[in-house]
């Protein structure tokens, strides 16, 4: 990518390089150096880059990692800060943003280190105080956040994801782990899958364990309602979001906001409550249709679980190019709580849609209740017109994402807006 600067411009692509330009040299790129001298480039450093960009080192950056939960806590704490008068920037799976303002769309969960910068440059010259951004294994391994100085980290939970990368669930634990061995400020999911950590300046948060941030009791009924207690105060948690996982990136977010700013409570609950929610996370697109991201077994079944309390039509498929082995767990985690079953498309890239579905039902017994359409569209239809009663369709897996990958080419295609075409809501 570049970044305009005075009469030139930076650049972390030696390919992009040319005379009197500059180049930043990160971990990812290192050996291109001789390349981008060759060129013409002059070649900087990191610090010297954050330098040349104004980047504010005083801004305050809060990092959320995990395999689900990041992209609505990250949402969360950067709702709460800006709501309790703390300028904050976001960025994501969803983009990036300064408050309401986007700045960047949808792209890596973590972007390459020289377009954070440009970020985190962009956020000193509006005068935010904290930068929140999502953490993923990927940019862990590969070293995306290099210079990059934390005040805050926030652990949500791990389970199957990314084997396709890391090639093992030890490795993928792993890179998650790395992040957390500093003196930064902690907050770890004591309910969560066991990781290492460094114990120093860690908080711990829980619904079921002993911790630091524990909720004493709550209601799923309608929202959330939730009772916690830390540091031997007592703080009600009321929030328009549904769900058991909602509760855990609540309490996070809570936890992480109060450390950082030490706010009064009623604001704090105030700003809690404002919150109501993120595009395709358990979004309600229409009546009795719900479009979510799951695309993991543990996070379809959170979210069916939740759901649970209705007659389920689900729409599903799997990612190609992607960890294969979660497919026929994805499909018994769908199968344990729904009433039928659509198994479809999702990105399907350089894989054949029907070879991912016939492994997707390797994992369960293909009966009546069971029916696979490649065609997502077709699916999603097929879908609503099952629908009796109040029963739910949830089509899971692609979430706010306005795009179907096939054979290299990213196709307009967004879930919400085929579910109101269908259904003559445009």
């Amino acid at each position: 990518m570049k970044i305009p600067f005075s009469n030139t411009f930076i650049t972390d692509n030696s390919t992009e390089c040319e005379r009197n330009c500059l180049w930043l040299q990160c971990h990812q790129n290192a050996k291109f150096k001789e390349d981008a001298a060759q060129r013409g480039a002059k070649i900087i450093t990191l610090s010297e880059c954050k330098r040349l960009l104004g980047i504010d080192e005083g801004i305050k950056i809060i990092g959320l990692t995990g395999t689900n939960g990041k992209t609505t806590t990250a949402a969360l704490i950067a709702h709460i800060l800006n709501e309790l008068g703390h300028k904050t920037a976001l960025c994501g799976t969803r983009g990036a943003f300064i408050g309401a303002e986007s700045i960047a769309s949808k792209a890596l969960t973590t972007a390459p280190i020289l377009q954070s910068l440009e970020f985190l440059a962009k956020a000193s010259a509006k005068k935010c105080e904290f930068f929140v951004m999502e953490v993923s294994s990927h940019a862990l391994v590969q070293k995306r956040i290099e210079s990059l100085e934390f005040v805050a980290k926030i652990y949500t939970n791990l389970t199957q994801d990314h084997l396709d990368f890391h090639k093992s669930f030890a490795a993928y634990k792993e890179a998650k782990e790395g992040f957390f061995l500093d003196n930064a400020l902690k907050f770890i999911n004591a309910d969560a899958e066991k990781i290492a950590y460094n114990a120093t300046n860690s908080r711990t948060y829980s619904v079921k364990n002993k911790a630091d941030y524990k909720v004493l009791e709550y209601d799923l009924r309608e929202g959330i309602r939730a009772l916690c207690e830390f540091k031997g105060e007592k703080i009600t948690i009321n929030s328009p979001l549904v769900g058991l996982f909602n509760l855990y990136n609540l309490l996070a977010a809570l936890a992480c906001v109060n450390e950082l700013v030490c706010p009064e409570f009623k604001p704090l609950q105030v700003a809690v409550s404002s919150f109501k929610g993120v595009s395709g996370r358990v979004e309600e697109v229409a009546k009795n249709v719900i479009v979510d991201f799951a695309h993991t077994p543990d996070g379809i079944e959170k979210v069916l679980e939740t759901l649970s309390h209705k007659g389920l039509i689900v729409v599903f498929g799997a990612g190609g190019d992607r960890d294969k082995s979660k497919r026929p767990l994805m499909a018994r985690a769908a199968k344990k709580f729904a009433k039928k079953l659509v198994i479809t498309s999702d990105n399907p890239r350089s894989e054949e849609p029907n070879a991912i579905i016939s492994e997707i039902l390797e994992g369960i017994s293909q009966d009546e209740t069971v029916i696979t359409e490649p065609d997502r569209k077709k699916a999603i239809k097929m879908a609503l017109e099952l629908r009796v009663d109040d029963d739910l369709v949830v089509i899971l897996g692609k979430g706010d994402e306005d795009y179907q990958e096939i054979k290299g080419v990213k196709y307009p295609f967004s879930d919400k807006e085929v579910v109101r075409e269908l259904l003559n809501l445009n």
